[in-house]
């Protein structure tokens, strides 16, 4: 029995990834801070995380899709406090889960590790500064973690969506959000069932000889 666990399980990608990987016949377990999940946590509590870990015994497939954006508003407006809740679940929660259940993984030598980074990481959207350099640091933890885990068995990669049509995006502040929109070259924006078909993929043993790297999917915004 394959087991995935996904943080951000309650609605946007998270859920869409945990409805495509069900119809695998894949167990999975949802975590989220409220909504209909199997589990509410705090992914930066990683006390909770331990006990978690306990509790679940074996996690073949991690996907950590939790996240938030923070305030839309230029970089000198951005205050301590903003770069502090948004690092703190976008990069620190992540790494969290990873530190909590990467282990297991590789002691049983088989593993998959699917990040959401985002397009912001790469292109940097201006207003979103924080969310943006959040980002960048998944981008960047994927690829260190990647190598370091190459021949374990367990393979770490992301995903670096344009703008998909989630709760997270509704929220959007309307200016930055058409600005973001504008920059995809098929002229709409992506659905959650798109993207979980990829995570569907690198949660599977059909991926073998990647690791550490960065999926785009844009609309053929990406241009590297």
């Amino acid at each position: 029995m394959t087991t995935a666990l996904i943080t951000g399980g309650a609605r946007g990608l998270g859920a869409a990834a945990a409805e495509r990987l069900r119809a695998d016949g894949i167990t999975v377990v949802t975590v989220d801070l409220v909504g209909d999940v199997d589990r509410h946590l705090d992914i930066t509590d990683e006390a909770a995380l331990s006990a978690l870990a306990a509790e679940l015994g074996a996690v073949d497939i991690l996907i950590n899709s939790a996240g938030i954006v923070g305030p839309g508003v230029p970089l000198i407006e951005t205050r301590h406090a903003d770069w502090e809740q948004v690092l703190s679940v976008n990069v620190l929660g992540t790494v969290a889960m990873m530190r909590a259940f990467v282990p297991g993984m590789v002691e049983r030598g088989w593993g998959r590790v699917i990040n959401f980074a985002s397009m912001a990481g790469k292109d940097g959207n201006p207003n979103l500064s924080i969310y943006s350099a959040s980002k960048a640091a998944v981008i960047a933890l994927t690829k260190s973690a990647g190598k370091e885990l190459a021949t374990t068995g367990v393979l770490v990669n992301a995903i670096a969506p344009a703008v998909i049509a989630t709760p997270m995006n509704a929220t959007t502040a309307p200016d930055a959000l058409a600005h973001i929109t504008g920059l995809i070259p098929m002229k709409r924006i992506g659905r959650p069932e798109e993207v979980a078909e990829l995570v569907a993929w690198l949660s599977s043993d059909k991926v073998s000889f990647s690791t550490g790297a960065i999926y785009d999917i844009s609309g053929g915004r990406a241009t590297y």
